[in-house]
């Protein structure tokens, strides 16, 4: 199996993104958390997705470009509506605007809707971690396909509603 190191991956996935209508900026946030994704062990959630992020451009799934609204704010909660964009685009702009919140006032929370797949769930509580906040987050499956049976069903209804908090501390 070839070696191909990370900026080299990077730099294809996001010609492939961009060749499927994503922008410059959005290929460059979905590429370095894939590939981030890859290196950090979890290759579920790495580059094998691209193909599947190109098929939902194609399928209506993602919208390229997607509006990114504010559909309510207050001084530490910001509720998002993500058009169906990139998930990675929306919810590392909702957690930085959450961090700017929590860094102000101690504490900050967002929701968002209608977003694309996040990926590696842990990225964004480590974007408060490393700003010496604690992070957490959750998600749903969204448009993705469900994969969980319920309690006593025969057929997958639920998506895996991943979890993660994340707390600062001295350890790399």
């Amino acid at each position: 199996m070839p070696t191909v190191q990370a900026d080299k991956l990077k730099e294809i996935a996001a010609q492939l993104l961009m060749g499927a209508g994503a922008s410059e900026e959005e290929a460059a946030i979905v590429s370095r958390h894939t590939i981030g994704a890859n290196l950090a062990g979890h290759d579920s959630h790495g580059i094998i997705q691209i193909p599947t992020y190109i098929d939902r451009v194609k399928r209506g799934h993602i919208v390229p470009g997607a509006e990114y609204e504010v559909t309510r704010e207050t001084s530490t909660t910001t509720v998002v509506d993500g058009h169906w964009g990139y998930g990675y685009v929306v919810s590392e702009r909702a957690m930085k605007t959450t961090i700017e919140k929590a860094l102000e006032h101690g504490v900050a929370a967002a929701t968002v809707f209608r977003q694309s797949h996040v990926g590696r769930v842990a990225d964004y509580p480590i974007m408060a971690a490393k700003e010496g906040l604690i992070g957490m987050m959750t998600a749903d499956s969204g448009r993705s396909s469900k994969s969980v049976v319920p309690f006593g069903g025969r057929e997958a209804r639920l998506g895996t509603n991943p979890i993660c908090i994340c707390m600062p501390s001295n350890l790399e």
